[in-house]
């Protein structure tokens, strides 16, 4: 009877989350509206008891780098100097001189930073770390625990990658760590899009452009920044474009622990549009969108098959006791592989794009720091199968084959159905 009031109440609780909309969870959390750029947000409920007669002992985990700055020195500049020239000709409004003041203090700071980790980025890892330990101590646990760490050669992830394993060694100063950092690995960390890929891609930046103009609505905000219409509307500004460099580098923001704030620049309602189209964006690039071809996601076929095969070597070995393989990149990684993966909503084909957010959304799948766990369970009692579960962010997952004991899945079943979806879409080439 207790186990089935439990899981009535955790099925009512995740019925209750995705009851919420997109506009909903924007517009109680503006920071939700970054896309990409949204901070990593610890998770809060409880994972599942570990199933009778079973014991975690293997993980295999990919995750991005955490928060970092803005990748070119544009990103910031090409809005400094607009706002310059409006200063100069005297049609910057006090908003838009508080917006000013607040960039011309803050760049400096971005000097030799960019693309970097910043701090608010590695202490996302050194969270991570520590709860994969508290959650699964068994996994780290002991003299024969093994951990192989591996990253791109970006300086963002190695740094991701040594905070998680920082963590993971104070548990355990006895565990056997391993880091390796190689363009070796690339060919699957952060593999390049095929010809195929790029083929079925085609039509993105034409529908993208679409919902740029269709969401994006600068006249309050330019009216609000510049107190001269005729500087705004003259024929050489773009102010779509201003609008969504300024709402760049403000979503940006929550990386740092700096104590600039510039949400006051927009409305709800248009970071809300805003992000509509990103999300689009997203969703065509590395999604199942039937659009591009419902394929962008096989851009990741080289980490899936490499995830189950060293999961494959794990097993087959009779002297491995536990541990991890731990993977870390970026988030054009991760976002395709939890599509792929079919990980809750990830593997949605929706054809109406107008109303995608209703089913797909790019913020609950790759938040800076994002990252896909497998643990895996063996039975204590010989002949029971070896079990797995999912999780996104730190969250329990659905997957898409069949379980009478979720969040728990026969592995050989979940093997046998990637292995099936990569060889048949291998077999259409």
């Amino acid at each position: 009877m207790k186990k089935i009031l439990l899981l009535s109440a955790l099925l009512l609780s995740v019925a209750s989350s995705q009851a919420q909309t997109a506009k909903e969870e924007i517009y109680a959390d503006i920071l939700k509206s970054a896309s990409n750029h949204m901070a990593y947000q610890a998770p809060t409920q409880p994972l599942t008891k570990t199933p009778k007669g079973y014991e975690p002992f293997y993980m295999s985990h990919y995750g991005r780098h955490g928060s970092r700055w803005l990748l070119g020195d544009g990103d910031y500049m090409n809005t400094i100097r607009t706002l310059r020239r409006a200063q100069q000709q005297g049609v910057l409004s006090p908003l838009g001189q508080e917006a000013l003041e607040k960039l011309e203090r803050f760049y400096p700071c971005t000097q030799g930073r960019l693309g970097d980790l910043s701090d608010i980025g590695e202490q996302q890892h050194h969270g991570i770390g520590k709860r994969m330990t508290e959650h699964f101590p068994e996994i780290f646990s002991g003299k024969d625990a093994q951990v192989d760490a591996r990253s791109t050669v970006v300086i963002r992830c190695i740094l991701s990658m040594t905070a998680e394993c920082e963590e993971i060694t104070a548990f355990n100063r006895q565990l056997k760590m391993h880091n390796d950092v190689s363009d070796a690995f690339q060919w699957y960390l952060n593999a390049d899009w095929s010809r195929r890929l790029r083929d079925a891609s085609r039509d993105r930046g034409r529908i993208v452009s679409h919902y740029n103009k269709l969401y994006t609505h600068p006249e309050r905000f330019c009216r609000a920044l510049f107190t001269d219409e005729s500087f705004w509307n003259d024929e050489d500004f773009r102010p779509r474009s201003f609008m969504r460099s300024v709402f760049y580098i403000v979503t940006n923001m929550q990386s740092h622990g700096c104590g600039e704030d510039m949400w006051n620049l927009f409305t709800k309602e248009e970071c809300y549009d805003l992000w509509r189209a990103w999300n689009i964006d997203w969703y065509l690039g590395y999604g199942p969108a039937p659009q591009t071809g419902s394929i962008m996601q096989f851009s990741q076929t080289n980490l899936l098959r490499n995830i189950i095969e060293t999961t494959d070597t794990v097993m087959a070995s009779k002297t491995y006791k536990n541990g991890a393989a731990l993977r870390f990149g970026h988030e054009v990684c991760v976002m395709p592989l939890a599509c792929l993966m079919e990980l809750d909503s990830c593997g949605r084909a929706v054809e109406d794009l107008d109303h995608l957010e209703d089913q797909w959304v790019n913020f609950r799948i790759y938040p800076m720091a994002c990252n896909i766990q497998w643990v895996f369970y063996r039975p204590k009692k010989q002949g029971e199968p070896i079990l797995m579960k999912a999780l996104l962010n730190e969250k329990e997952a659905t997957l898409p084959i069949k379980t009478d004991q979720f969040p728990y899945y026969k592995w050989d079943d979940v093997r046998a159905y990637y292995l099936k979806k990569l060889d048949d879409f291998e077999k259409e080439k």
